[in-house]
């Protein structure tokens, strides 16, 4: 006899963890999947994200902030 339930779980390091505890399954019990899931969007600087250290950060950061107030904004 074949059962089935919904479970919510969570990926994570290559495991689905269920957020609530599962019942009716024994340890080690075989089982299938069927996976549904929101994609996630990805910002596109994402792939930018931990190329500069804090220092380097910082410094522009401050260089932005210098060469903004030199621009002219009445002049747009």
């Amino acid at each position: 006899m074949t059962e089935s339930q919904t479970i919510e779980a969570v990926y994570e390091n290559g495991i689905f963890r269920p957020i609530h505890p599962v019942t009716g399954l024994v340890e080690h019990s075989k089982v299938t999947l069927a996976i549904a899931y929101e994609a996630q969007a990805v910002h596109p600087l994402a792939q930018f994200a931990g190329m500069l250290s804090n220092e380097e950060a910082e410094e522009l950061q401050t260089i932005v902030a210098e060469e903004f107030g030199k621009v002219d904004t009445s002049g747009w």
